[in-house]
């Protein structure tokens, strides 16, 4: 018996616990169609059921990132490591059924469902006797406030997108300037949309990406580039506050010059190419830069060594440094 479950029908509605019990019931009805369907007589129906209780990935997505870092903030660290190894076992059996539904083996549906239901089951079972009452007791309501605004980016299971709690007007990341309790030094830091960096950090960041970016500004001037140990074209200073038709081989220029005024009218958002150089295959991608309002602010030219890329082939799931 879940003696929780009153205080969850006392809270308001929409409040993000409140939310994960409503899925809950809509994933125990799912499991329970599926367990009373006949997989080889009515095989569009168990399909269907099957593929609806798969978005329970949003769900788990929505815990893992949105539930589970307020958790840590409070000491709590057991759903980040146990409950979330849970999630990856029935993620991983969620594949091999998705296989045998596409080959219509039945033989192997009929197999392995019944593990997915048990693990589903138990699942619940834990939520509701353990995670959502230990998170209702750790976490404050301006903890449950913040919720929405990232439970909506990765989506619920339900029909109807439940609406904001509380019901306030919706802030865009970018101008959501409220302090919070933030487990890292934020000195020196500036907000970006989503998150704080010391200039030290953002510089870093650029330096170690293993792409080649090229910032052109509203003005068509080269403003900026990142330096990284292996790029993919030479770079120098002298190219930054140069006009950038003069930083292109005049035999690619028309092309760089049709781009930007392609993206500068608002026709065009992304241009991409990818060339042989050196034994290498290059990607090469352009892509307009706006502000909030739709104004052009420039082009970011993106370059990007594929040559590796290009021979992946099936699956690399485990680390082989040993």
């Amino acid at each position: 018996m879940n003696t929780f479950l009153p205080l969850i029908e006392e809270l308001p509605e929409n409040h993000p616990v409140k939310i994960y019990y409503k899925e809950g019931e809509l994933i125990q009805n799912l499991l329970n169609e599926i367990k009373n369907v006949d997989i080889e007589k009515d095989f569009q129906k168990y399909y269907n059921l099957f593929n609806h209780l798969s978005t329970i990935e949003k769900r788990f997505v929505r815990k893992e990132n949105q539930l589970f870092p307020y958790l840590e903030k409070h000491g709590w660290n057991g759903p980040s490591q146990g409950m979330w190894s849970f999630h990856d076992n029935i993620r991983e059996m969620f594949r091999f059924v998705n296989q045998a539904n596409e080959e219509k083996d039945f033989s192997k549906i009929k197999e392995n469902l019944p593990h997915i239901i048990e693990n589903i089951e138990r699942l619940l079972d834990i939520e509701n006797m353990r995670l959502f009452p230990n998170s209702m007791k750790l976490l404050s309501e301006e903890d449950w406030k913040e919720f929405y605004e990232g439970d909506e980016e990765i989506g619920w299971m339900l029909k109807d997108k439940p609406a904001p709690y509380p019901e306030v007007e919706y802030v865009h990341p970018s101008q959501d300037f409220k302090d919070r309790s933030l487990s890292f030094d934020t000195t020196n830091s500036f907000h970006y949309d989503e998150g704080y960096m010391t200039p030290e950090q953002v510089n870093l960041l650029l330096r170690f990406l293993p792409i080649d970016i090229t910032y052109v500004d509203e003005n068509d001037k080269v403003i900026f580039y990142n330096r990284g140990e292996d790029r993919v074209f030479p770079r120098s200073k002298g190219i930054i506050g140069r006009e950038v038709k003069f930083c292109h081989p005049p035999k690619s220029v028309h092309m760089v010059l049709r781009i930007v005024e392609e993206f500068r009218a608002g026709t065009k958002d992304v241009a991409e190419f990818w060339i042989p150089f050196k034994d290498k295959m290059i990607h090469i991608r352009y892509f307009a830069v706006r502000d909030k309002n739709k104004n052009y602010k420039g082009v970011i030219e993106m370059s990007q060594d594929v040559t590796e890329i290009q021979k992946l082939e099936g699956q690399k799931r485990l680390l082989d440094w040993d």
